[in-house]
């Protein structure tokens, strides 16, 4: 059961690879924006650690601007593999942060944000997908993606899910602030 559950002190955010000439193909861009924005403020507000992931950014342009201007730093690792951790930049800022669960957002679901949660998972991660923070061109690829990343172990999860888990309790100025947010 532990591998449900989410500890703020244990949690990690990743964003793979939201950028401009992507998103714009994506029907669920807008929504995946504001859920992935919601996911920053929250880590923000707990402290927990953010990493930001650019598939060749000469190509699909850099991160869209609502998440660089929601990052306190915008300082994105540049890939050119699909799984994030054929990058060892990222591997390194990961291990850096000393935790376990990642929680990831991100684009495309059964391609970048899939390869890099199977990896994660070899290495012992704990993996949670949200799944209302990733999306792919198509419906069916989305689908397939959720599905494998299921099926391999990764928890399926959804933006005020990991919100709520992470806060862990109402009355708190932490509690206020991020439900004023969602609402």
């Amino acid at each position: 059961m532990d591998r449900f559950i989410l500890k703020r002190e244990n949690a990690a955010l990743a964003i793979v690879d939201i950028q401009d000439k992507l998103a714009v193909v994506m029907s669920e861009k807008q929504k995946v924006l504001n859920n992935t924005i919601h996911l920053i403020e929250t880590a923000k507000l707990l402290k927990i650690p953010i990493l930001i992931t650019e598939q060749y950014p000469k190509g699909l342009g850099p991160t869209i601007a609502g998440i660089k201007e929601a990052l306190e730093n915008y300082d994105p690792i540049e890939k050119t593999s699909f799984s994030c951790c054929g990058e060892s930049t990222f591997l390194t800022a990961l291990a850096g942060t000393g935790r376990k669960q990642i929680i990831i957002a991100g684009m495309e679901t059964h391609v970048c944000v899939l390869q890099t949660c199977l990896d994660l998972l070899r290495n012992n991660f704990i993996v949670h997908i949200v799944s209302d923070a990733v999306c792919s061109r198509t419906k069916d690829n989305f689908k397939a993606g959720i599905e494998l990343m299921r099926d391999a172990g990764a928890a399926i999860t959804s933006t005020e899910t990991v919100l709520f888990q992470l806060l862990e309790k109402a009355g708190t100025e932490e509690f206020r602030t991020i439900s004023k947010r969602i609402k």
